[in-house]
């Protein structure tokens, strides 16, 4: 199962949200997101569990826990709408050339 984790600390690692999932069992892979930009943590990130009784305990025990001084937010992830992908400023193409104004 694809868990969702929101409100994260900035300091929080992709290593530190995966032990903190291992805790309720094993842990494929945990992710905290990054700014592309700056390389800092957007304060959210994804934990895979391939047990789902296990992701599920995981999200009603830590669903409004406090880790390191913030109130996490843990729910199953839903998968991305199709067409959701990033496009760039207002949805144009890059390949369009410069705007005239």
């Amino acid at each position: 199962m694809n868990i969702y984790v929101a409100n994260l600390n900035y300091s929080v690692s992709s290593e530190q949200l995966q032990q903190l999932f291992e805790g309720f069992g094993e842990v494929s892979s945990a992710k905290v997101i990054l700014d592309r930009e700056t390389g800092r943590s957007r304060g959210f990130g994804f934990v895979e569990m391939p047990n789902d009784a296990e992701a599920n305990q995981a999200i009603e025990k830590l669903h409004q826990s406090e880790h390191v001084n913030k109130v996490l937010n843990v729910t199953e992830a839903r998968p991305k709408a199709e067409g959701a992908g990033n496009r760039g400023f207002g949805g144009r193409s890059n390949d369009r050339g410069p705007r005239r104004y």
